[in-house]
């Protein structure tokens, strides 16, 4: 039997946050967004909202000049996203939302491509296994099997990328491959869903302002994942983790939704462990509100901003690891990332 949840106090953004004010534009945009999804608010939290669900992803338009195929890394299917002048040598592992019961690679392509063309990097999006079918720790082992993957054809340096329930699993997995021989340059994550355990302030704070989340809906799809496993496990919840050691991060959250307070309270443990963390709060904005690119100008904007984050870190040749420097034969010797 699962802990009782107890909800903590609303966190609020620190001088250290980069607040976003909502534009003239974007106000009547996202009013229009929440007529549009309120019959759907607290509903998707099973596999029959598979199909809305993707349908809703699939509305990101397609990023010019992005090409897509499906491969497969180390046994975890996905589809590759490659932008015109891709950066040789680096690559993005993305792993996508959908409270761990939602979401497939095929309804993210565009999404991620927009990430890959603004990055000038290739976005492998993993197909990770969902819940109820597969729970904890399934999706954690696909996507640590797809880093591997990753590093063992070649690619030298990478960053990782998620959003909402799989801005989380990118979180959690930071630490299990910081001690790979190709450790993270950086990450970004867009809504975490960090705590499973649902104890923030925003779950409650945030409840009428959130026109698609309800904290029912969290609770039902943390138990179909967690299958009764404890929802403090810094594997499942990284917000308890030790967060030490992690590699730059920048998070986005809208003020307009009840996970608000994961991505703050992360933010805080993370930069108290001397992890570097950048912050965008973006007023008015509601969850992974940068997948609604082409509609919300904070959308345009927010994808500039983690596009030119993961290029620049991309581009720089990772520091060897204390693993690394007491192990040379792990560090790559040639220019494409072979041993």
């Amino acid at each position: 039997m699962q802990p009782e949840k107890k909800t903590e106090q609303h966190s609020a953004p620190t001088a250290a946050d980069t607040r976003h004010p909502l534009s003239h534009n974007d106000r009547s945009a996202v009013a229009a967004m929440r007529a549009a999804v309120a019959p759907l608010k607290g509903t998707m939290c099973g596999p029959d909202a598979r199909a809305p669900f993707d349908d809703v992803m699939e509305q990101t338009p397609d990023a010019p000049r992005v090409t897509y195929e499906t491969s497969n890394l180390r046994g975890v299917t996905g589809i590759w996203c490659t932008p015109a002048g891709a950066q040789p040598n680096a690559a993005i592992l993305y792993l996508h939302g959908g409270a761990y019961v939602l979401g497939s690679a095929h309804a993210y392509r565009h999404f991620a491509g927009q990430i890959a063309a603004r990055s000038k990097a290739a976005v492998f999006i993993a197909e990770y296994r969902l819940a109820p079918e597969h729970p904890f720790p399934a999706a954690l082992d696909d996507a640590r099997a797809a880093y591997r993957g990753l590093i063992e054809s070649g690619v030298g340096t990478i960053a990782v990328v998620g959003d909402s329930a799989g801005g989380g699993l990118t979180l959690a997995l930071l630490s299990l491959v910081a001690s790979e021989s190709v450790p993270p340059v950086a990450a970004v994550v867009m809504s975490p869903w960090a705590d499973l355990a649902l104890t923030g302030g925003s779950l409650e704070d945030r409840a009428d302002e959130d026109p698609l989340l309800t904290k029912d809906m969290l609770s039902k799809t943390s138990t179909s994942y967690l299958g009764g496993h404890d929802p403090r496990d810094p594997l499942a919840s990284p917000l308890y983790g030790d967060l030490a050691g992690h590699p730059p991060i920048q998070l986005h959250v809208g003020t307009s939704e009840i996970l608000l307070d994961d991505s703050l309270r992360y933010a805080e443990r993370a930069r108290s462990a001397g992890v570097e963390v950048t912050v965008h709060v973006w007023e008015g904005m509601t969850h992974v509100f940068a997948s609604s690119v082409g509609t919300l100008e904070a959308a345009e904007n927010a994808l500039n901003m983690l596009g030119s984050f993961l290029g620049a870190k991309l581009r720089r040749r990772p520091e060897p690891t204390a693993r690394q420097v007491a192990d040379p034969a792990r560090q790559h010797v040639d220019g494409r990332g072979r041993t």
